[in-house]
């Protein structure tokens, strides 16, 4: 599809950060602090789910009269972020997670890389941080190319169109145009809209100069709950936006499948060698894809165990597809299927 136009960025362009937030009082301090302290925010749109929440971020702002609190009773995550980006009126949406801090210079930057490329979203790096613990390892396994998935947002990479990018920055006369975020998507709502905006003709952008620190799950139960919610959402990116899978995405699925044939044949043939070697070459995979990238050689064993959760989780999770859904969202679903 040819590029879509997007009018020029007046000069004069001001910024609003949207933040979901749940649950989210002991950080969203932190956010709505390093949110009003970037150049070019005239607005900070905080869509909280409880009143603890709401609270700390009206503590946080100290008074600013750029912070807005709205409500979000169904404390879902593309509700929220709607919610956020209704309330405000800046021609730049940035979106920020509760858990998130904003470094110096952020969004003018994002800005300045949206004018100079005309681009509809722009986004950086998703940089986990974690200094101890499995949460440590989960950082590296993240980062590593059998962990990132080939996602440059966390592996990096040179500037240029990408399929999706960590957060996003977007033009707001973009997003009115492809109609926001989907409530359907609990999870996986960024990439699915980052989907909407290229088959609309407009270019999601990486810029490596962006970077925002992101801590990772700290225990195995954790991370397999969340990459198994991640497989499952994909499945329902997949199934709404036809060819927007790629090859790379099927291979965790392709992995699980053949993990439970080599169960069954040995099940069924008590020659449970089979099952023993498919483990075992699998968990030889793993150390050998971890090696490289660890810092220190006692971590290998858990970097390797959160790259097994991670790939196995996402796997079951896509196979699963996503929760069964309302009435509502069905109907909806059949519609964006046709």
């Amino acid at each position: 599809m040819s590029p879509a136009t997007l009018p020029p960025l007046p000069d004069d362009a001001t910024a609003a950060v949207v933040v979901p937030a749940l649950h989210a009082g002991g950080a969203i301090g932190r956010a709505v602090a390093s949110a009003l302290s970037q150049d070019l925010v005239a607005e900070v749109v905080v869509a909280a789910g409880d009143a603890a929440t709401a609270r700390a971020a009206i503590e946080a702002a100290d008074g600013d009269p750029r912070l807005r609190v709205v409500d979000n009773p169904s404390g879902r995550t593309p509700d929220a972020l709607n919610a956020a980006i209704a309330a405000s009126s800046a021609e730049v949406v940035v979106r920020l997670d509760a858990h998130a801090v904003l470094p110096d210079g952020y969004v003018a930057r994002a800005v300045q890389t949206l004018r100079r490329t005309g681009a509809a979203n722009v986004g950086g790096r998703q940089v986990p941080v974690a200094e101890q613990g499995f949460a440590r390892a989960v950082a590296v396994a993240m980062v590593s190319p059998a962990g990132a998935g080939g996602a440059t947002y966390r592996t990096g990479g040179a500037e240029g169109p990408v399929d999706t990018v960590y957060l996003g920055v977007f033009r707001r006369a973009a997003l009115d145009a492809v109609g926001h975020y989907d409530a359907r998507f609990t999870r996986n709502q960024d990439a699915e809209l980052n989907v909407r905006l290229r088959a609309a003709g407009h270019e999601v952008w990486f810029d490596p100069e962006l970077a925002v620190e992101y801590r990772p799950r700290d225990s195995v139960r954790g991370l397999a709950s969340q990459y198994l919610q991640y497989g499952r959402w994909r499945r329902l990116t997949g199934r709404t936006h036809q060819g927007s899978l790629s090859l790379r995405q099927l291979a965790a699925p392709t992995l699980v499948l053949g993990l439970a044939v080599a169960f069954a044949l040995s099940a069924l043939t008590g020659w449970w060698m089979v099952f023993g070697l498919a483990l075992a070459t699998y968990a030889a995979a793993l150390i050998v894809a971890a090696a490289p990238f660890v810092p220190a050689m006692h971590l290998v064993p858990k970097v390797a165990l959160a790259l097994g959760t991670m790939h196995l989780a996402w796997g079951i999770g896509f196979l699963l597809g996503p929760p069964r859904m309302t009435h509502v969202e069905a109907s909806r679903a059949g519609d964006a299927d046709r």
